[in-house]
């Protein structure tokens, strides 16, 4: 199940994926890539690469990438070939056995596995392993993969892609899968497209990653996204390209846009940062507010607030500044304890906002306490009014594809108006970006708008009724 609790930032990143085909000190520079992916989960990571001889090494743990590679972790890590993981724990939990990579040993070959997403059949298929012998090393549902491209081999002597095709078909849900072999790394990336991965050329070999800014760190070249429904393969012989399913959307997350991903990369063929700023443009045209200025909630709702100042004309101000000192701040254990926390990450500019009337620009509002502790933190900086707009649609339902809104009790839009959540966070008024406004600033037809609209873009299985029951 998805975690429910969440730090004061209201919403946790999914998690990130890395690998490098071909390219001398892979390692090394896998630790730059998870480091670009920081953002994307900061409560563990992990590197298993493969040396010349075909042998595996791993090295992953708790904590940032800086402190689980500190000292000469990396010297472990030989070979031209390595794929890299940054987690922040969706279903399973935050415990040392669910970090990734993980690493299989196996007689016909030994590889490693590496997983962005959460699968909505994972009780359904844990259970159905189980009955046919499998053991399973953690409570994470990536490692389902793994075990079903060994329990699904009816023919043992043909190649691991159509193994990996067969149990690609069993899984439901979102994913995008980095598996390692020996000579090979298969990129996969489910048939909805709610996670981007992508492919980059670095020298004579080939990167790929869940985001195209760790391209940019190495000095990458983007070469192309990896399709919905497709497996690359990247070896030797270079790309080769194979798709496992005919069923292809293009469904991608739209908080991939709104909060997750780095304002830097490019998700199929959109910028985060311009997606962002026409955002804030649509936001202003369809919710003006007489106002002073303009000030964003750093850091991802700072390109919507530039687009809503450039519409409105009202000049766009630090009013709010982060202290980049602390990091993120995960569960605190009391109330005081997290009042405070906000306090160490954020802080109102007094000479700045001091008698203005502010328009407060944020990408979301899920439980509203943040939003509360802002709006509050503002008025008592000397604003005259707050008026706060969001980037995106009201939450008003769950996500079962790895974001951490997994009942509706966390959702404050599930159970308040607008108004009524206006008057909860305490601003002078509220709106919210319509849902056709999203699709417009990225220009597409498809974004999987599910936390919006209820309308899931897969079968759900076990995750309505555990939804519900939490909520009871």
């Amino acid at each position: 199940m998805l975690r429910q609790a969440m730090n004061d930032r209201e919403l946790h990143e999914e998690c990130g994926v890395f690998g490098i085909f071909g390219v001398p000190d892979a390692a090394s520079l896998t630790y730059y890539g998870l480091h670009a992916l920081q953002h994307r989960g900061q409560e563990g990571c992990g590197i298993v690469s493969v040396d010349a001889d075909g042998r595996f090494h791993r090295v992953k743990g708790a904590g940032l990438v800086t402190e689980v590679f500190s000292g000469d972790k990396l010297s472990e890590l030989a070979g031209s070939m390595t794929i890299g993981h940054v987690r922040y724990s969706t279903t399973g939990g935050n415990t040392s056995e669910n970090i990734q990579p993980f690493l299989f040993r196996h007689n016909s070959g030994d590889f490693a596995l590496a997983h962005n997403g959460n699968l909505v059949n994972s009780n359904q298929l844990r259970q159905y392993l189980e009955n046919k012998g499998s053991l399973f090393q953690s409570t994470s549902d990536s490692e389902i993969l793994a075990h079903l491209i060994k329990k699904e081999t009816k023919y043992r002597d043909r190649p691991r892609i159509f193994s990996i095709i067969d149990a690609l078909n069993m899984l439901e849900g979102a994913f995008a899968f980095l598996i390692m072999t020996a000579n090979r790394i298969y990129a996969c990336r489910d048939k909805y497209g709610l996670r981007p991965l992508s492919i980059g050329r670095l020298r004579d070999g080939y990167v790929v990653s869940s985001e195209t800014c760790a391209f940019d760190v190495l000095g990458a070249e983007f070469l192309r996204d990896v399709e919905p429904g497709e497996i690359v393969t990247i070896d030797a012989h270079g790309l080769r390209s194979r798709d496992y399913s005919q069923y292809k959307r293009r469904q991608m997350c739209a908080m991939e846009y709104v909060y997750f991903a780095r304002p830097d990369s490019d998700i199929e063929g959109c910028n985060v940062h311009a997606f962002r700023k026409e955002t804030g443009r649509i936001l202003w045209r369809e919710a003006p507010a007489e106002a002073d200025i303009v000030v964003g909630v750093p850091d991802s709702s700072l390109s919507a607030a530039m687009g809503y100042a450039e519409a409105s004309g009202l000049p766009y101000e630090m009013g709010l500044i982060k202290n980049k000192y602390i990091g993120r701040t995960f569960i605190q254990p009391s109330q005081e304890l997290r009042e405070r926390g906000v306090r160490m990450k954020l802080s109102a500019v007094r000479t700045i906002v001091r008698g203005k009337r502010v328009v407060l620009v944020d990408d979301s509002i899920v439980r509203g306490t943040t939003s509360r502790r802002i709006v509050a933190m503002l008025r008592e900086a000397g604003a005259t009014a707050v008026h706060v707009r969001i980037a995106s649609p009201p939450m008003t339902n769950p996500c079962f594809y790895g974001v951490d809104t997994s009942t509706y009790d966390e959702l404050i839009s599930a159970r308040k108006s607008v108004d009524e959540v206006g008057q909860e966070i305490g601003s002078d008024s509220l709106a919210f970006l319509s849902k056709e406004a999203l699709l417009q600033a990225g220009g597409r037809s498809e974004l999987c708008l599910a936390c919006y609209t209820g309308n899931y873009p897969t079968a759900l299985y076990q995750s309505v009724t555990q939804a519900n029951k939490d909520d009871k």
